[in-house]
């Protein structure tokens, strides 16, 4: 099967695409050549566009076997065995993946001139090149989307060699090729007009693509709230074990949830940062409760502060609180040593909290109890911080759970640079309405058959 250029090729492969039965799709074209593709077969699913922009981790004497590759938001995958049949150090891993980590940020920043990402939590994600030769990238593109939280990925290529298609298959949920010829000895044979794309174009085609893009499914969002007046904030004194703590509840109209937040060594419910992302939470229908883990004068005496067990308890003993006040699934957001407390919480064996997100957390000072963590866990750090960096990676080594190693570009541990806390708040939302989702589903569903 021959193709006219990139654009019939999209054409002609949206139609099959579009025969799958795809729920909420998100189309994403892997730069240069497959963003061309992917235009037309988001045109034709009525589908927001994007680019899934990967980087190949290479062995510094032999680039072409990869130990690892990357993505956006930190995401990291390694080959453990790659590594160390290359004898490969931390320092040279690490500078291997500091270059390609500034190429893929460099390239972004060109294609995206400043949109946001397109959410992938819970969708339908389809991923399009203008061919597979090995299928490399593509396999590397699948795994990356997954880690960013697709329910279902779709890989979609005009034209693929018989062996890259094969191993796409173990890789995608579903493979859509139009051709795998037997005689394939390059994606460029397939095509009457091969021409290369350029940065510019692809930039220019996300751009249009974006002016003319339908709103987000409010689902990947949370609940929207326009209907409703906005949530009030309402002051309250946590009980936990019978010391009295000052608290902030905010519970918009039927609340997907509700976050508990534990704020960090210097810090209160009244931490700006913390308060910010409740905003974000909120507006999104989520209910959250920011409340002092310590009392005035316990809060003066540095050990207490650095206590982390009795900070975890504070926080079992608010949670037990809350719990006889509202009947929702409870997610922890903690920060420094509030997420070392949220970790120990939710290792105790009756915790039951849905989900937990870290924003520059201290996990090392929970090392002990990581292995029994159950809920799912997302550790955010800033990408100039160093050190809590290489303490949030060593940590998530240890973790059993579901987990991942959010890094937000730049970022120093404060986040304080410019829309740093703003990714923090949309990185937590994602997460926590992700695992939040299907316990909705599942009680309205049981709603349903009681007939209620």
């Amino acid at each position: 099967m021959l193709f006219a250029d990139r654009k019939a090729a999209g054409v002609r492969l949206a139609g099959e695409v579009a025969r799958l039965d795809l729920a909420e799709p998100v189309v994403l074209g892997l730069p240069r050549g497959g963003v061309p593709v992917a235009v037309e077969v988001a045109k034709v699913l009525g589908a927001p566009l994007d680019v899934i922009v990967v980087r190949k981790l290479g062995v510094p004497f032999q680039p072409e076997v990869a130990f690892g590759a990357i993505g956006e938001d930190g995401v990291r995958l390694i080959n453990r065995e790659t590594v160390r049949a290359a004898r490969l150090g931390e320092r040279e891993c690490a500078r291997v993946e500091e270059t390609e980590r500034a190429e893929l940020q460099r390239r972004l920043t060109h294609y995206r001139h400043g949109l946001q990402r397109i959410a992938l939590t819970e969708r339908t994600v389809v991923i399009v090149d203008d061919g597979a030769a090995t299928g490399s990238t593509a396999s590397v593109a699948c795994t990356v989307a997954r880690e960013h939280g697709a329910a279902r990925v779709v890989l979609a290529v005009p034209v693929a060699a018989p062996q890259a298609l094969e191993l796409l298959r173990h890789e995608a949920d579903d493979v859509v090729c139009l051709s795998a010829p037997h005689r394939f000895t390059a994606v460029g044979q397939w095509y009457e007009d091969f021409s290369q794309v350029g940065d510019e174009e692809v930039a220019a085609l996300l751009a249009a693509a974006a002016r003319a893009r339908p709103a987000a499914p409010q689902r990947a969002r949370g609940r929207p709230q326009s209907e409703h007046a906005p949530p009030r904030t309402q002051e309250v004194v946590v009980s936990a074990g019978g010391t009295a703590l000052p608290g902030l509840l905010t519970v918009p109209e039927e609340a997907a949830g509700v976050v508990v937040f534990a704020h960090g060594s210097g810090s209160s419910r009244l931490s700006p940062r913390n308060r910010h992302v409740a905003e974000v939470l909120n507006r999104a229908g989520l209910a959250t409760l920011l409340f002092d883990l310590l009392t005035p004068d316990e809060a003066s005496d540095r050990a207490k502060v650095f206590d982390v067990p009795l900070l975890a308890l504070r926080l079992t003993q608010a949670t037990g609180w809350l719990r006889g006040r509202l009947s929702l699934h409870v997610c922890y957001f903690g920060a420094s040593t509030g997420a070392a407390a949220a970790l120990v919480a939710a290792a105790e064996p009756r915790s039951d909290i849905t989900a937990i997100v870290s924003r520059g957390g201290r996990p090392d000072l929970a090392v002990s109890r990581l292995d029994a963590v159950r809920a799912p866990t997302l550790l955010i750090v800033g990408g100039a911080d160093d050190q809590v960096l290489d303490l949030n990676r060593r940590a998530a080594a240890l973790l059993r759970c579901e987990h991942r190693v959010g890094v937000v570009p730049g970022a120093t541990h404060l986040f304080e640079e410019p829309g740093a806390l703003d990714a923090v708040a949309d990185a937590a939302l994602d997460w926590f309405v992700r695992h939040l989702a299907p316990l909705g589903a599942a009680a309205r569903g049981a709603d349903e058959d009681r007939g209620t």
